[in-house]
């Protein structure tokens, strides 16, 4: 088998992902619907509402991280993936018949928005290590890296498929399909060979969530991957509101030409992350060079003067954004003890998407006031600040030299001398 594919040899990683694709397919769906639903059919266009959605959803994943990181390390990961599958299956399928029924209301979606973010800072560290079980060590980075691909494959598949639906049978229809889709998942689950995992060692005893705060203070390459990835979700990756307001504002376009920018963008991250399943080991200069295109391209989408040429940025920022991710979640885990993996990542969650509650009201309200072009354009400034200030900060404390070369191919080296605080930090 392909390198790329290596870790789908693996019986239960295989039956698990082919239950994650069609789930993810119906996320897409269910996402876009929700948006649609919430500016065109309970606001006019809103973008501060679509925005506090956005941000209720996310909300939970900031504020509860510490006790949700402490759940997946202390109790088994695919019985608690089990409840919470189920919880967001249940919260898309009201939805849907909310709308159905005629009787769906803001503050409806707004309460949906945070049992749905409760449900999933919950799912997100056992999500992400209990890859770590199913596969060895080795593969693990090329496991991760294909979780991300079915993630942007049902991005993929999914918006144009809900621009469809939407357009042809409704928005209610869409968000009922999407509660359908998380059965997938669940089936998976329980076909999984348990004798064939290797369960990470459970954690007993308490003050738990501390410790894993801890543990994070004294790792330095770590602190560096989270303030990075901190920045990017917070004002970066809000495309879930800025390709909305892009659409229905700067481009007046309707459902079908909305739920095909999501699809469109999605190429460049499915790319993105099949080429980080090639890669064995992730690494710091990866993502740097990851954040600096991703600064070039959001600034491009931000400028774009059609319809067309932003959707073709759209892919330069979905390829960009992706490599940042994967790589930054990879480091993560491959640096991590397996007994602090659930609480360390359930920070790396929290700070990574507990930021959009922080971000996406701001957001929402810089579209209402300056424009839906701001939107984008904040991001890419922030991400480009960000990137200038800690080259500084590793050329002055950790004997880091980040430099960039355009010879022959462009590209960011990042050499360092090892310390003993930062193991592997500068590779």
């Amino acid at each position: 088998m392909s390198s790329t594919f290596a870790s789908l040899s693996i019986r239960n990683y295989r039956i698990y992902a082919m239950g994650a694709i069609v789930s993810n397919v119906g996320t897409w769906m269910g996402r876009v619907a929700q948006d649609w639903v919430v500016l065109t059919e309970l606001t006019d266009h809103s973008a501060s509402a679509l925005g506090i959605v956005t941000g209720l959803q996310f909300l939970p994943m900031l504020l509860l991280a510490p006790w949700t990181g402490a759940v997946a390390d202390r109790f088994p990961k695919r019985l608690l993936l089990l409840v919470t599958q189920a919880t967001l299956g249940l919260t898309a399928l009201v939805g849907g018949v909310l709308v159905l029924t005629g009787t769906a209301q803001l503050w409806h979606f707004y309460v949906l928005a945070l049992i749905t973010g409760i449900a999933a800072a919950f799912d997100n560290p056992a999500r992400q290590t209990f890859v770590s079980e199913m596969v060895p060590r080795h593969r693990l980075s090329n496991a991760v890296a294909l979780n991300s691909a079915s993630f942007n494959l049902g991005r993929l598949i999914g918006p144009g498929v809900a621009g469809l639906v939407i357009a042809g049978i409704g928005s209610g229809q869409a968000l009922v399909v999407n509660s359908l889709t998380f059965v997938s998942v669940i089936i998976a689950l329980l076909c999984l060979r348990t004798s064939e995992m290797t369960p990470a060692p459970r954690v007993t005893g308490r003050g738990t969530a501390l410790e894993g705060l801890r543990y994070v203070r004294g790792r330095p390459d770590i602190v560096l991957v989270l303030v990075l990835i901190f920045v990017l979700g917070t004002f970066g990756m809000n495309f879930q509101l800025t390709i909305a307001l892009m659409a229905t504002q700067t481009f007046h376009k309707g459902a079908e030409e909305y739920g095909l920018l999501g699809s469109i963008m999605a190429i460049g991250s499915l790319a993105a992350a099949l080429m980080a399943a090639r890669r064995n080991e992730p690494r710091l200069r990866v993502l740097l060079m990851a954040l600096v295109g991703f600064t070039l391209a959001t600034t491009a989408a931000s400028l774009a003067p059609t319809y067309t040429t932003f959707a073709i940025a759209l892919i330069a920022c979905g390829m960009t954004s992706l490599t940042a991710m994967t790589t930054a979640n990879a480091m993560v885990q491959m640096r991590t003890e397996p007994m602090m993996r659930g609480r360390v990542m359930a920070l790396y969650m929290a700070i990574f998407f507990g930021g959009t509650p922080l971000g996406a009201p701001v957001i929402g309200w810089i579209g209402d006031v300056l424009g839906a072009r701001w939107t984008l354009g904040v991001g890419a400034i922030a991400v480009g600040i960000t990137l200038v200030v800690v080259s500084f900060w590793l050329g002055r404390h950790e004997n880091v030299e980040v430099t960039y070369s355009s010879q022959r191919r462009p590209r960011v080296r990042v050499l360092s001398t090892p310390t003993q605080d930062m193991p592997e930090a500068a590779r």
